[in-house]
């Protein structure tokens, strides 16, 4: 019987872990299938408090595993399946591989995963021409043609990011006005750099025969009209999915998918926490995620505390 198991090793799990570990609880932590979380996938991160001079994203995730691991947390590289609640009021954590760990409280942290637009050879195309992290792979496309799908803020940000670096930047919308805030949306569309391509959506990635992205298909949603857009990389910013659904109905969620937090970070079912990515859609940070991960380890430490577990 595990006192603490950690779901999830971005900011929140590692953090979380660091203090339970320090609580002397003994964590596990269940790695998913992206160790170190979506910080892996990226470049240099600058807004971290207390690296002056930015750090790079993994480097971030190996100091804080290692921190983890210095204050007695363990890690198990595994994909969680299902969560259930016993009858006594423990938990079972089950895993793809079929091993099931028992736990007193368990903290989810287990992030948002980008969408995608769902065409076909979309997954062979990822790293090749298809991405959703222009900060991690902007700087891999200097003087050339790329585009932006979405409407956001997020979207907006990333088209102003990739001008750094492209020739021209499309920001391509299914509407005929974004939907970001009106500083963002403003500041985008004043940039000569960024082109948007109004109530249009992509339907083909046409690609060269290295299999690399060469062009898409675009599709005009007003008129049904077709024609090609030659540009060497697509950069999606339609907006996330939280890694939340093997949970079912030991959590409540909101229409995103996002889990409601009752006080603090709690669920709906007692014993169970929720941090970072996972039930935020607002902040969406680092620093944030960290913060998550440290409150939920206090509350686990104090809901075991009431129980008898010091």
């Amino acid at each position: 019987m595990e006192n603490v198991i950690i779901i999830g090793t971005g900011c929140a799990g590692y953090t979380a872990a660091i203090y339970t570990g320090r609580a002397n609880l003994k964590p596990l932590i269940l790695s998913g299938n992206m160790p170190g979380g979506q910080l892996t996938t990226t470049t240099e991160v600058e807004n971290f408090p207390g690296f002056p001079n930015g750090i790079m994203g993994p480097e971030l995730m190996m100091n804080m595993q290692t921190q983890a691991e210095k204050f007695g947390a363990r890690i198990e590289y595994t994909l969680v399946s299902s969560v259930k609640k016993t009858a006594a009021g423990h938990f079972e954590v089950h895993t793809e591989g079929g091993t099931v760990y028992e736990a007193r409280t368990v903290i989810v942290a287990t992030g948002a995963s980008p969408k995608h637009l769902g065409l076909p050879n979309e997954k062979s195309l990822i790293g090749k021409g298809l991405t959703s992290c222009a900060t991690c792979d902007g700087a891999f496309y200097r003087n050339v043609p790329v585009c932006v799908v979405g409407g956001g803020d997020s979207a907006c940000e990333e088209a102003g990011f990739l001008t750094k670096f492209a020739s021209t930047v499309y920001l391509i919308h299914r509407r005929d006005e974004l939907r970001a805030s009106k500083i963002m949306a403003d500041r985008a569309l004043a940039n000569p750099k960024i082109k948007p391509v109004w109530n249009s959506t992509i339907s083909e990635y046409l690609t060269d025969e290295k299999g690399e992205m060469r062009a898409v298909t675009l599709e005009n949603l007003v008129t049904g009209e077709k024609s090609e857009l030659e540009l060497k990389c697509v950069f999606v910013a339609i907006g996330h999915v939280p890694n939340a659904q093997f949970l079912g109905d030991l959590v409540d969620t909101d229409e995103g998918g996002y889990i409601l937090q009752t006080e603090g970070t709690r669920t709906k079912t007692e014993g169970l926490f929720a941090a970072g990515d996972v039930a935020d859609h607002v902040y969406r940070q680092a620093i944030t995620a960290a913060g998550q991960g440290c409150a939920a380890a206090l509350e686990a430490e104090r809901y075991l505390a009431d129980h008898g577990v010091h």
